[in-house]
């Protein structure tokens, strides 16, 4: 993955998952921890909620990183595809513990952990030229 890239995610908190089922998109915004070495977005959410119901129905989701800006010259921000995780055993253990590391806060309403690894993103920085646009595609 492009350095540009994972600095970016690393540099931000929130993220939109979007998902589908029947044809019927949804999104949701949550805050996130990025796994640089194995490419996860990692967050916590009630499974009783719209986006973590579909995703567990059609673990195929989409999402965009975006931050906030006064001028077209420094627009930067990503979209991404990926699937989604149900962690379980070692690894919801290790979600957890990245997840906590960044947002120790959070453990005051506990929560279920879920992942996205990233299949595909494409980021546009106008701050390296207009329209700049830098792609990250997972071989498999």
């Amino acid at each position: 993955m492009d350095k540009k890239i994972s600095e970016y995610i690393l540099e931000n908190k929130v993220m939109t998952i979007a998902t589908s089922v029947n044809n019927v998109p949804y999104c949701a915004n949550c805050f996130y921890v990025f796994d640089e070495e194995k490419n996860i977005l990692i967050f916590l959410s009630d499974d009783s909620t719209r986006h973590i119901s579909e995703a567990l129905k059609n673990n195929i989701v989409a999402g965009t990183i975006n931050t906030e800006v006064t001028s077209v010259a420094k627009i930067k921000g990503l979209q991404f595809t990926g699937n989604f995780i149900n962690p379980e055993g070692e690894r919801q253990k290790r979600f957890y513990d990245v997840y906590y590391n960044k947002f120790p806060f959070a453990k005051a309403k506990p929560s279920l952990v879920w992942g996205v690894e990233l299949n595909f993103i494409k980021m546009t920085d106008n701050t390296l030229g207009f329209g700049k646009k830098i792609i990250f595609e997972k071989i498999t």
